[in-house]
């Protein structure tokens, strides 16, 4: 099967996301308690597979919009990646990380061609799997910094509200409309 028409790269910084609302999903970090995070974090990953499961969960709505299931695709990836790099911010208070290009990973992972039925169980284990580190981060540990490689900096707790964010989005992005 041929790669799809290629997605037209979000370059926004979504940083602005921990200081006010999202105008769109309607997220609000300032809602979002430190403790929470884990808990939200699963609830947003058991709205995934009802999306999963409908018709059309493989086709792009638009040629340059992300099918459900490849949305899902990054979400779970997006699971792994803060599970990682929050391991690493609490291993290493200051810790730096690589750029991830999302865009670079769906061409490359083929995003297009995964199933369904695998994926929504791969991004509730992924989900459960960070769940479970926001989870039990200690009280002293929120504090704790990470640096972006362009230069971001993010506690455990705003990198918890920015990932949350970045899911909850998500699955407004695919909601029927």
């Amino acid at each position: 099967m041929a790669t799809p028409e290629p997605i037209t790269p979000d370059t926004k910084d979504w940083t602005w996301v921990l200081e006010r609302p999202c105008p769109e999903c309607g997220f609000d970090p300032a809602t979002v308690a430190r403790d929470d995070l884990g808990p939200a974090i699963r609830d947003n990953a058991a709205g995934w597979p009802p999306v999963l499961r409908s018709a059309g969960a493989t086709e792009r709505p638009r040629g340059d919009v992300w099918s459900p299931t490849e949305y899902a695709c990054h979400v779970r990836d997006v699971h792994s990646l803060f599970a990682e790099r929050l391991g690493r911010m609490l291993a290493d208070d200051g810790a730096r990380f690589a750029n991830w290009d999302q865009d670079v990973t769906a061409v490359q992972d083929r995003y297009d061609l995964q199933d369904p039925a695998e994926v929504g169980p791969a991004l509730g284990e992924a989900a459960e799997r960070v769940a479970a580190v926001y989870d039990s981060v200690p009280d002293h540990a929120w504090s704790h910094r990470g640096v972006r490689s362009n230069g971001d900096v993010f506690t455990v707790e705003t990198l918890g509200r920015y990932h949350l964010h970045d899911v909850v989005h998500h699955l407004w992005d695919v909601r029927p409309t």
